[in-house]
């Protein structure tokens, strides 16, 4: 089942999407599965995807630490959307996974190629940057 483009919306980096935007971006993820005890990131290990999860459970793990449980429409991997930095952190399946994922080499020209696209990604980073300094 494709990824819905109003699921996507929810997500804080493609808040400042319009519907139309979001649909163009919606069809580029890919529905992956995953057992539970993959490994879906791998902290200081190179990103390239962004992940949404639709069903089942993940662990997020910093320096082998647990931080927290992600669920059904919780994300991860933005940055690595926009650099090549590393993981900051391991997500691990705690359960069966289904996960829709976008990767980098998707994702860049279709923001390269539609300014109004990469406007409104602008707007979902400024949000994420106001959330973070509580300003």
């Amino acid at each position: 089942m494709p990824l819905d483009p109003d699921q996507l919306r929810k997500v804080t980096l493609f808040s400042g999407l319009d519907e139309k935007e979001a649909k163009k971006l919606a069809p580029l993820f890919k529905e992956r599965e995953y057992s539970a005890g993959d490994v879906m990131a791998e902290e200081g290990k190179h990103g390239v995807g962004f992940f949404v999860i639709e069903s089942g459970t993940a662990k997020v793990t910093v320096h082998g630490d647990e931080r927290t449980t992600l669920g059904p429409g919780s994300y991860f991997g933005e940055v690595a959307l926009i650099d090549d930095g590393a993981r900051t952190a391991t997500v691990t399946a705690t359960s069966d996974v289904k996960a829709h994922v976008l990767v980098a080499w998707d994702f860049r020209p279709l923001v390269k190629g539609d300014p109004d696209l990469a406007w409104g990604l602008l707007q979902g980073v400024a949000a994420i940057m106001r959330a973070n300094d509580g300003s």
